[in-house]
């Protein structure tokens, strides 16, 4: 389970059959393709990709799925795909990462106060998770987000990893909109910090620039230190 091996032993650690689950067949679509994929890949991960970085983050980043080349064949998340570039960029300006590129799961890079997952853990065709594969992935994240410490600042990355998060929260749809740069309050203090997706698309289209995600990033860590002198 790359990224939780590198810490020490704690209660986080002894709940993660709960929060992840390497063997999980759940949904029968993503399943079966992600043997079509080992068929065609076989030295690709190609199983549901456990969340990466350091378990007492107060900084929970939710991407949508894993990609094709990127997680799936890397087995960590953001890694080894255009998508990763920018955020593990970005991660290692705001002092969240050790280092700025993540190419390979055994690289070394390490995340300080941070934590990337997925609001599902398998890849999806076409990149496009079906509603109830979503729902059926949502238990794992609710575990997580449930389960102490718990992240002051949840930062989502697009629409779907938005209504994720407010759905492991047991929140409406309603709760918040997503909108990029919007922030969202939830229970315990924590906030919702939403983005566009750093995906190869937004940001070749320029829906998505270096300096926006860099606002984003700026007022994530701005929310973590003002959560810090109020204690």
């Amino acid at each position: 389970m790359a990224g939780y091996a590198e810490f020490p032993r704690s209660p986080f650690l002894l709940t993660m059959s709960a929060i992840f689950d390497l063997h999980c067949r759940r949904c029968a679509r993503l399943g079966s393709f992600l043997e079509a994929v080992r068929r065609d890949h076989p030295d690709y991960h190609c199983r549901p990709v456990p969340p990466f970085g350091d378990p007492l983050a107060r900084l929970l980043i939710v991407g949508l799925a894993p990609g094709l080349k990127g997680a799936n064949r890397t087995g960590r998340p953001f890694t080894g795909d255009h998508a990763g570039i920018l955020l593990y960029a970005t991660l290692h300006k705001f002092g969240f990462a050790s280092t700025a590129i993540s190419a390979d799961a055994r690289d070394g890079l390490r995340l300080d106060d941070a934590r990337i997952t997925n609001a599902v853990k398998c890849l999806p065709p076409a990149n496009k998770p079906l509603p109830a594969e979503i729902a059926a992935c949502n238990d794992y994240l609710g575990a997580e987000l449930a389960h102490e410490p718990r992240p002051r600042v949840i930062l989502a990355l697009g629409a779907i990893a938005h209504a994720a998060v407010l759905r492991a929260c047991g929140l409406r749809a309603g709760h918040g909109r997503f909108a990029h740069g919007a922030e969202h309050p939830l229970s315990a203090g924590r906030v919702l910090l939403d983005s566009y997706h750093c995906s190869r698309y937004n940001t070749q289209t320029r829906r998505l620039t270096t300096p926006m995600f860099e606002a984003v990033f700026a007022r994530a860590r701005a929310l973590l230190e003002g959560a810090a002198a109020a204690r």
